[in-house]
């Protein structure tokens, strides 16, 4: 893979956009639009306008109205209030739906889902450097692509995995994390989908978000949302109780 998570191949910072991201089509419960292309302008908290453009992943079943969407040019995912954020503009959603192909070969996919796994990116001047991060599932509507985070930036990322994995730039290692603890019961891991959570900052401050998705593979492991970001971050909460 080129660059690094959230970098270019050049080795320039691409925009992860803390606090800024990306009219109203009918309510969600009466447009399916998973799996559709859109496109919209977003208001900067300045004012400035940006044009995006994307494919819409998925629909957060606590919450209809907030979707997970893969922009173009960008390899984290994005969780927005489509048809509800007042800072999004003239949303577009076009109808032929995207042809979800099938994954290539399943039984190397089974092989990396759910595994500690060290990535390697290529940036500038050729420089190669690992990150240590955990393919979490097969990512929907695009099937050859996969949802992946990063130790040392533990958001949504989604990247084309199994032509890496063949080329020795993606390698499972060893995880003692990776046989989820018996003294952990499932009920209760199931029951904290919906919950609200807070999250202290190292200056003190805190943030407030909600458990949004359980992954199967790893079932200590969530997707949360906060409120002041459109990223979506992943937490072992477990490791965090």
């Amino acid at each position: 893979v080129s660059g690094t998570p959230g970098w270019d191949a050049q080795g320039t910072k691409k925009d992860k956009v803390k606090g800024e991201r990306p009219n109203r089509p009918p309510s969600p419960a009466q447009n399916n639009i998973v799996g559709c292309r859109i496109s919209h302008h977003w208001r900067e908290n300045g004012g400035m306008i940006t044009f995006w453009r994307g494919t819409v992943l998925e629909q957060v079943a606590i919450n209809p109205f907030l979707y997970l969407v893969k922009y173009d040019g960008v390899d984290c995912v994005y969780g927005l209030e489509l048809t509800r954020d007042d800072r999004i503009l003239a949303l577009q959603v076009y109808p032929e739906k995207v042809d979800s192909a099938q994954v290539p070969d399943p039984i190397l996919a089974n092989t990396i889902i759910g595994r500690s796994v060290e990535h390697i990116f290529e940036g500038e001047l050729g420089l190669r450097k690992q990150w240590k991060g955990m393919v979490l599932s097969q990512a929907p509507v695009f099937k050859s692509w996969f949802y992946i985070t990063y130790e040392k930036d533990p958001i949504l990322y989604m990247y084309e995995l199994l032509d890496d994995f063949r080329e020795g730039d993606l390698r499972i290692i060893p995880d003692m994390d990776e046989i989820v603890p018996p003294d952990v019961d499932m009920e209760v891991r199931d029951d904290l989908i919906g919950k609200s959570v807070e999250y202290a900052n190292q200056d003190g401050s805190k943030r407030v978000g909600v458990v949004i998705h359980q992954v199967e593979a790893r079932p200590s492991v969530y997707f949360i949302k906060f409120e002041d970001d459109f990223h979506i971050y992943v937490y072992d909460l477990v490791k965090k109780m």
